[in-house]
């Protein structure tokens, strides 16, 4: 048994350097990077053309109504604007023919605005960003002048 054990590490170290030369890195000289222009990632990702020039829609989720703490605020996501919808006729339910339809919501999560645009232009994407509107403020003394005017 200790024969067999010996022959074994002996073995072990004879793959070590084999196994080391292949988990180094390629190569670091500047001929091998090639710089990826603005939706070359979707060119060569193998994704049909007509899924290429989807657009999208950049947003923050709201918080959700029993949310008490900062989980899920402050993130952007990516969601595809769902095309080809219809209603099953047997259950009734909501059918679509879009291998897009369900993946923003689990899959495109990032921490800043711009990183989702990047990530939009970098696939070819082109992306529909939050509206900035202007928000006022309601006067509430209206409202309570017309409450006391009963009494």
């Amino acid at each position: 048994m200790a024969r067999s054990l010996q022959r074994f590490s002996s073995r072990a170290l004879a793959l070590r350097p084999s196994l080391l030369a292949a988990s180094r890195p390629f190569s670091a000289d500047a001929d091998a990077l090639v710089e990826i222009k603005a939706g070359e990632i979707g060119m060569v990702s193998g994704i049909p053309e007509d899924h290429l020039r989807r657009r999208v829609v950049i947003y923050s989720p709201a918080r959700t109504a029993t949310q008490q703490g900062s989980g899920k605020v402050g993130r952007w996501k990516i969601n595809f604007l769902s095309t080809q919808k219809w209603e099953n006729p047997l259950m009734g339910w909501t059918s679509t023919g879009d291998p897009y339809a369900n993946v923003g919501d689990a899959g495109f999560g990032f921490d800043s605005e711009e990183a989702a645009r990047s990530f939009a232009e970098r696939h070819g994407w082109e992306y529909v960003g939050p509206s900035t509107c202007i928000l006022r403020r309601v006067d509430f003394s209206s409202l309570t002048l017309t409450w006391l005017k009963h009494l």
